[in-house]
């Protein structure tokens, strides 16, 4: 995937330095998004980007603390590079614990930060080739192996095409999918249907989804998405 696919996620109460790097990270093809709070970054849909750039010292939670959060309590993968003045072997070895794949100390060079956002990124697309066999958010386990989708413990059952549809839409959530895009990925170019195929199996999933059939959403005129 070229640089101008992948879309990267800003985090620091610099607006200046906020400034800085979504000019520079633009110019070279990215796409970029700049929160300038944790609590304002936990509230986008972080499953829609490639990468977050995230600083320690913000306050009332810290980079460290929302690192944690997107880790363990939305069971996020994205990759995070922690951009911080907190530089000691301490801070460092703690920014790994959270699960950080980059630790650029303050100040650094805007060429340097480029060339290792280009590195975890590659990173990232090799790591991706191996899917994983289990994928969890909350409540929700679905088995890659085996087919089966678990709720609350419980086993939902799935037809091929809702599994699948369920499986795309887990895999990225907070991306959007048209119909003729989850045609294509589900039924392929050399099977005939329409895009009304896919309205009836979205329809059946928020059945059998249950309390979670709302996460299961609609962008009018857009396509269709999975988002807690």
């Amino acid at each position: 995937m070229e640089p101008k696919n992948k879309k990267i996620l800003i985090v620091d109460d610099e607006e200046d330095l906020c400034e800085i790097l979504q000019y520079n990270l633009n110019n070279a093809g990215y796409q970029t998004e700049v929160a300038h709070s944790a609590e304002e970054a936990i509230k986008r849909s972080l499953h829609s980007f490639d990468l977050i750039l995230l600083d320690v010292m913000m306050g009332p939670m810290s980079g460290f603390k929302l690192a944690d959060k997107i880790r363990k309590e939305i069971n996020l993968n994205v990759p995070i590079i922690f951009l911080t003045a907190k530089d000691t072997e301490n801070d460092i070895l703690t920014g790994f614990s959270l699960g950080a794949d980059d630790y650029i100390p303050k100040p650094f060079s805007v060429n340097e930060l480029t060339a290792r956002v280009k590195a975890v990124l590659k990173r990232s697309r090799s790591d991706k080739v191996k899917a994983p066999v289990t994928i969890r958010y909350g409540d929700i386990e679905m088995d890659t192996i085996r087919k089966r989708l678990i709720i609350n413990d419980e086993k939902v059952e799935l037809t091929k095409k809702e599994f699948e549809i369920m499986k795309l839409l887990l895999e990225n959530q907070g991306k959007v999918f048209s119909r003729d895009e989850i045609l294509t990925s589900i039924w392929g170019h050399d099977v005939v249907v329409t895009e009304r195929t896919v309205d009836v199996n979205i329809t059946r999933l928020r059945t059998k989804l249950g309390n979670y059939g709302k996460n299961l959403k609609n962008k009018t005129g857009y396509g269709y998405f999975f988002e807690f």
